[in-house]
């Protein structure tokens, strides 16, 4: 059947439905500056040479992370994919697939997202796992709203976890009339968990904690739990660095009744900001309060080991009501780069993995924190990211420096939180497998020199 665009009359029609004159008015809300923008330098026209000319010299102009010591982190990690995971989500039979209704024809796709369901269930240590969701920060809010519907409950509290996914859950939030209170993290030692526990009470639906959280603290989730459950609360656990459950314990087995997070740090990659992959997992006893699909194992009539999706409640498939979300996809490409990822690992592969992140960025901090005027914040533990206090210096700026001599040397916190000044001496440092002796000693050398 070939493509058939619309013809002028229809699109007029359209537009006399939702009231618009013309297709402009469509994009009235977006600043004319940003509207009329322009590449730099490229004429009307040009020939496709010329194009990707121009295009490969303005690329040029960008600091990438292979061709510098790299230190950024703050929900978004580095680390080495191996390049089979690459070569087989290309295959055809996975790269053109997509969503799975005719199990008949779909077979490879859908075992892969049930193995993909067991490889996350058993790293978050939860009974079940969905077949993955857009992203972390729209995994986490799903999670709110499914605590909602089992507690009946509107209160939220949440810890120090990255202001995008706050800020995610905070948009979404105006919509339910979720009431939602923030403990907003501290460079200064401060009672941490006790701070998180005390905002819990009767009206409480969850309690929200990135673990490890946005300055790489490690919080008392077991603790945090025992005190969620005592008030009849549940706790969502947010991990956006997965290889961290290589070496700590899973946030399902110290008590968290959900668990969410971000994927990307196996085999996704950074790719400038997109596509990630949410994960999502529970107890087994709210399966039916959770959103996106679960795929599940059965036979066919002929007794032969077959996968269907189990549980579809999703606004496309019952009635908007009843559905348990309106995420209308699922990422799985992204999905099955990650199971790729998990599978060349194995288990004791990602205990390995783990052992070396932690190893490479404990050395890294002592030697960081030796330089005059850096404080270590975390005193008490951290995976493969820690937080620098730079006294008496904008962190902002000297990252900025830092970047002009071609080291990408951290987060600064004042560009995650511009708002919170307690929080502009804060550099949050991330050192992964990537990270090399030679790399590490030009930062310190580097933030030496900046911070005379």
């Amino acid at each position: 059947m070939r493509y058939l665009p619309l013809a002028p009359n229809d699109r007029a029609d359209m537009l006399a439905q939702i009231g618009a004159a013309g297709i402009d008015d469509l994009f009235r809300d977006v600043p004319a500056d940003a509207l009329n923008a322009r590449i730099e330098g490229l004429p009307n026209h040009a020939s496709e040479m010329a194009v990707s000319r121009h295009m490969k010299a303005l690329a040029a102009k960008n600091l990438s992370a292979a061709d510098a010591p790299f230190f950024l982190g703050a929900g978004a990690y580095r680390h080495h994919i191996p390049a089979s995971v690459d070569h087989l989500i290309q295959r055809g039979e996975f790269l053109t697939a997509y969503t799975p209704y005719q199990p008949e024809i779909a077979q490879g796709t859908l075992q892969v997202l049930f193995e993909f369901q067991t490889q996350v269930a058993r790293l978050f240590g939860t009974d079940i796992a969905n077949a993955s969701m857009y992203d972390g920060s729209t995994a986490c809010w799903e999670a709110i709203a499914m605590a909602g519907r089992i507690t009946r409950r509107d209160g939220v509290i949440i810890g120090p976890i990255h202001p995008h996914y706050l800020s995610t859950a905070q948009t979404m939030a105006k919509f339910t009339k979720d009431v939602i209170r923030v403990l907003s993290p501290a460079l200064v030692a401060d009672a941490g968990d006790d701070a998180l526990i005390g905002m819990i009470d009767d009206a409480t639906s969850c309690v929200v904690v990135q673990y490890p959280d946005i300055l790489g603290r490690i919080p008392d989730l077991a603790r945090i739990a025992d005190a969620a459950h005592a008030k009849g609360a549940l706790l969502v656990a947010l991990v956006t660095e997965p290889v961290a459950l290589g070496l700590l314990e899973s946030p399902g087995a110290l008590g968290a009744d959900i668990v969410v997070g971000e994927g990307q740090s196996l085999g996704v990659g950074l790719n400038f900001g997109g596509p990630y992959l949410g994960l999502f997992g529970a107890r087994e006893k709210y399966v039916r309060q959770m959103p996106g699909r679960l795929c599940g194992e059965t036979v066919d009539a002929d007794g032969k080991r077959g996968f269907v999706l189990t549980l579809s409640t999703r606004e496309q498939h019952i009635r908007r009501e009843k559905a348990t979300s309106n995420i209308c996809t699922n990422s799985g490409l992204c999905a099955l780069a990650f199971s790729i990822h998990m599978t060349l690992l194995g288990g004791e592969g990602l205990d390995r993995l783990a052992r070396i992140n932690h190893s490479r960025a404990v050395f890294a901090a002592e030697k960081l924190a030796a330089i005059p005027g850096v404080e270590l914040v975390n005193t008490e533990g951290f995976f493969n990211e820690f937080t620098l206090r730079l006294v008496g210096h904008d962190a902002r700026e000297v990252a900025h420096r830092l970047a002009r001599r071609g080291i990408l040397s951290g987060v600064a916190l004042g560009r995650l939180y511009p708002d919170a000044l307690d929080l502009g001496e804060g550099l949050v440092v991330c050192v992964t497998e990537t990270c090399t002796d030679r790399g590490i000693d030009a930062l310190v050398t580097a933030l030496a020199e900046e911070l005379k």
